[in-house]
């Protein structure tokens, strides 16, 4: 393990030579990747999505495709489509942009819901049907979409289907005065031109398999649960978490542990990772937001409410 912290952290300062400041989501974007997860970077443009995404592709040596999601994209310029080649009188496949390690789906709330579902099943199970033929995407692969905050213009919200399949929601948010100095004096774009590969695909699935090996106690597993069903109490919540957000609460767990060098997990990765992963999962009551609670809020006492163990 501790060879794969050295790594770890030798791709945290490269990556912070790109993005200034925002450590703690590095650290959450790192878990979600070791933790198999899907990734929603939520936040005003310009703040450094896609500078991220990038850095990350690099020094993880990933193959990555970007596309940018406009209301004309269609789902198969996402999944690929069949179509009928002359010369070998046959119907040859041609790849979709999610045949990669690493796709960004750029501004996914501006396409339509036609095409946002095409994500659906290569986000869930890993591979996509096309004229009913299943293809297997490449090992590691991961989505990673950015969206403008709802009611920015020309956006659409996300369906709850879809937005449960992102492992965590992540904000970028404003740089420090000094970060925005740094920013200034600098240049993303050469800085992540110059970075080099510090851990291959081969690693990164090792790292993943290590984060599946981290042990956590029945107790901690009850306690999963009961974080779980905090969020569905209907005075503060029309939706809480589902199944798959606590499935997805376990393996950020486990991640967490693993970036900080333990081998187990300890109430303390709970904090750390429940507001990424259930920010978006969930939607308040009509109580909630007459009381004129956040979501933030609601979150918060949830979290609270649960004894610790």
């Amino acid at each position: 393990m501790n060879q794969s912290l050295n790594s770890i952290e030798s791709m945290k300062e490269a990556i912070k030579t790109a993005i200034h400041g925002k450590d703690d989501v590095i650290d959450m974007v790192l878990c979600a990747v070791f933790a198999k997860g899907h990734i929603l970077l939520e936040d005003i443009p310009g703040v450094g999505k896609t500078t991220l995404v990038t850095a990350l592709a690099k020094v993880m040596d990933l193959d990555y495709k970007r596309m940018q999601f406009t209301p004309d994209v269609l789902p198969s310029d996402v999944s690929g489509f069949t179509m009928f080649d002359k010369t070998t009188n046959e119907f040859t496949f041609k790849e979709g942009a999610v045949y990669t390690n690493l796709f960004l789906a750029d501004e996914i709330n501006r396409t339509s819901p036609k095409t946002q579902s095409a994500l659906l099943e290569v986000m869930e199970e890993g591979h996509a049907t096309v004229d009913g033929v299943t293809r297997y995407l490449p090992n590691p692969f991961m989505v990673i979409a950015t969206q403008n905050p709802i009611g920015a213009s020309g956006t659409q919200k996300l369906p709850e289907s879809q937005l449960d399949r992102f492992m965590v929601r992540l904000s970028m948010g404003y740089p420090s005065h000094e970060s925005a100095v740094t920013i200034l004096k600098g240049d993303s774009h050469k800085t992540i031109e110059a970075m080099d590969k510090i851990i291959s695909k081969d690693e990164i699935i090792a790292y993943q398999n290590e984060v599946e090996q981290i042990k956590i106690k029945d107790t901690l597993y009850d306690y999963a649960v009961s974080l779980t069903e905090s969020t569905r109490n209907p005075d503060s919540f029309n939706l809480g978490l589902s199944p798959r957000g606590s499935i997805a609460l376990i393996k950020m767990t486990k991640a967490h542990a693993f970036l900080k060098g333990r081998d187990y997990v300890i109430p303390e990765d709970f904090k750390a990772v429940f507001f990424p992963i259930a920010n978006h999962r969930v939607i308040l009551s009509t109580k909630a937001k007459a009381c004129g609670m956040s979501t933030e809020d609601a979150l918060s006492t949830a979290f609270d409410s649960v004894k610790v163990p």
